[in-house]
């Protein structure tokens, strides 16, 4: 079972647990437990083999014990019970912003609302609004909400999760006799922050072993399709794949033509076309058909004149006048991050990692440096003055205690609805590193949010802008806010932009981090994490920076320790 298997099932199960009024506290622990579990960067099942789940913070003996039953039986049956007795509709109503289980049991219960249809028109006859504790503001605002969940509505996979099954999928075909090479081809590749379905391509002289191992994968509910070289299948999370077999000496042409997109190719077969040669997925010919070249994708770039172009940049976007004109970054890499500037301890209430368990963690990561920035005072999960003072303590007795890694005395001040800081400057002007976060009031106009996030950009106290549009992938849009005006004040102020690197944030997006570059604004990738595992979410960081045409250069947490501190504007 994959990972996101698991995470789907715990928080379907603490769902329906929510919905039928079960026990808050089981609630909790399962849907921590379906984040944490979502997020591994390993997979769940090796874990458990292993006996290792304990260690993860959230994840203690029942749920590593429930996580087993499910793993060896494909379910479980008091999920399977209360899904019996809650239309599946219902439980679909959770994912509408602002939409909670006190609201959906009471429309369910009440009105028989169980689907998404049947909550608009309830909102539309008046009939929510006639409820306890609702009324015409709150059902308008839900009909609102609703439509903004039909436009992000999309069968399509969040990349942290495309990549697990790829990776899985591609591991076990290598191991087949024969195979020569394998890869993922198509947005997965190119890194998209969502994926529609994978491509697989595998360079093999004989066919037959790797169509017969891919049809046969564990993770296979259907074969859809089989011939002697391509095959597609649907895995029992519903995404389709497709593999196609070649052989060797079509392989490189054929992952650039799979990889896409289908602007780049376009762009690039035209230039092929105006040196009188051929493109196809089987290689690289002259006009008689003579086969060229094809083994390698440099072998692709080079036919047409071109150096080997990133598959993050292959979007028709500039990355051949690029490459054309030796003006390609070298894109920032995950080996180049030394730090992580945006971390969370169990100081916070909704964070569950001790400040000795982030440092073992950040040492076996090999990072040099972590800001321990929890919560502000302004939410139930962050620390007042007094309460940050003894924090800072803490870090610096830690530090003095270990070698290794460096954590960083830091916060996540919330930016207040009027620009204001939920801390004083005398308590942030203490700290090594302070990011400042917009956490409430999302719906306010774009003129009033553009002035808030300002006001404490030119604060003078911060160092990073923490996920600067709000966004939540699939849940939540991200908030009305002149993102050019914020980084020229940015850039004026000297304050990095934030990639938060959490698979449901990834926020900056790709676009953004593009015009932060233009802007001359640096970023940080950071992970937000909240337990320790959290810290290997870095990659997806990397990936979308990469894909906004970053360099090391453009990202202040792949800086020295001593170089970040020369660097930065604050006092």
């Amino acid at each position: 079972m994959e990972n996101a298997e698991v995470a789907r099932t715990f928080s379907e199960l603490a769902d329906l647990l929510e919905l039928t009024g079960g026990n808050p506290y089981k609630v909790r622990a399962y849907r921590q437990a379906a984040q944490v579990v979502d997020t591994l960067p390993s997979p769940v099942s090796e874990l458990w083999r292993r006996g290792e789940l304990t260690s993860i913070a959230s994840i203690g003996e029942r749920i590593a014990a429930r996580i087993g039953q499910l793993l060896e039986r494909g379910t479980l049956a008091d999920r399977d019970d209360l899904a019996g007795r809650v239309p599946p509709g219902v439980v679909e109503l959770l994912s509408i912003e602002g939409v909670g289980p006190k609201t959906v049991a009471a429309a369910w219960k009440a009105l028989g609302v169980t689907d998404v249809e049947g909550l608009e028109q309830a909102c539309r006859t008046g009939q929510l609004s006639a409820l306890p504790r609702l009324g015409e503001r709150r059902a308008h605002a839900i009909l609102e909400a609703i439509q903004r969940y039909r436009a992000r509505r999309t069968s399509r996979v969040p990349l942290h999760r495309a990549v697990s099954y790829a990776e899985s999928i591609c591991a076990k075909l290598r191991k087949v006799p024969g195979v020569a090479s394998v890869e993922a081809a198509g947005s997965v590749r190119r890194r998209k922050e969502s994926v529609g379905d994978l491509d697989i391509l595998v360079a093999a002289a004989d066919p037959t072993p790797p169509m017969r191992a891919f049809c046969d994968l564990s993770e296979v509910a259907a074969v859809l399709a089989r011939g002697p070289t391509k095959a597609t299948v649907r895995l029992r999370v519903g995404l389709h794949v497709d593999l196609r077999v070649l052989p060797p000496e079509s392989f490189g042409a054929a992952l650039h033509y799979f990889t896409g997109s289908k602007a780049h190719n376009i762009a690039v077969r035209t230039r092929a076309v105006h040196r009188g040669i051929k493109l196809s997925e089987y290689g690289v010919f002259d006009r008689e058909g003579r086969r060229l070249s094809g083994a390698r994708e440099e072998d692709v770039f080079a036919a047409v004149g071109l150096p080997w172009i990133p598959p993050e940049l292959r979007e028709g976007a500039g990355e051949i006048e690029a490459a054309e004109s030796g003006a390609l970054p070298r894109l920032v890499d995950e080996r180049d991050v030394l730090g992580d500037l945006h971390v969370h301890s169990d100081a916070s209430t909704d964070a569950r990692a001790t400040l000795e368990e982030l440092a073992d963690e950040a040492d076996r990561l090999g990072r040099r440096y972590l800001a321990i920035t929890d919560h502000s005072r302004s939410r139930p999960l962050g620390l007042d003055e007094e309460a940050l003072a003894a924090q800072r303590e803490r870090i610096a007795a830690l530090n003095r205690a270990r070698s290794g890694v460096r954590l960083l005395s830091g916060v996540e001040v919330d930016i207040l609805p009027d620009g204001s800081l939920d801390l004083p400057s005398r308590a942030l002007a203490g700290l090594e590193w302070v990011v400042a976060s917009v956490h409430t009031d999302f719906a306010q106009p774009r003129g009033r949010m553009t002035d808030r996030i300002v006001r404490a950009l030119r604060s003078g106290m911060v160092d990073v802008l923490g996920h600067p549009t709000g966004r939540r992938i699939g849940h939540r849009d991200p908030y009305d806010v002149d993102l050019e005006a914020v980084l020229t004040v940015a850039r004026e102020q000297g304050v990095a932009l934030e990639v938060n690197a959490m698979p449901e944030r990834l926020d900056l997006n790709d676009r953004a981090c593009r015009l932060a570059k233009e802007a001359g604004v640096r970023v940080a990738i950071s992970t937000d994490t909240h337990v320790a595992t959290h810290l290997a979410n870095v990659r997806n960081g990397v990936w979308v920076a990469r894909r906004g045409w970053l360099a090391a250069e453009d990202v202040i947490n792949t800086r020295p320790l001593e170089e970040l501190w020369r660097s930065r504007r604050r006092h």
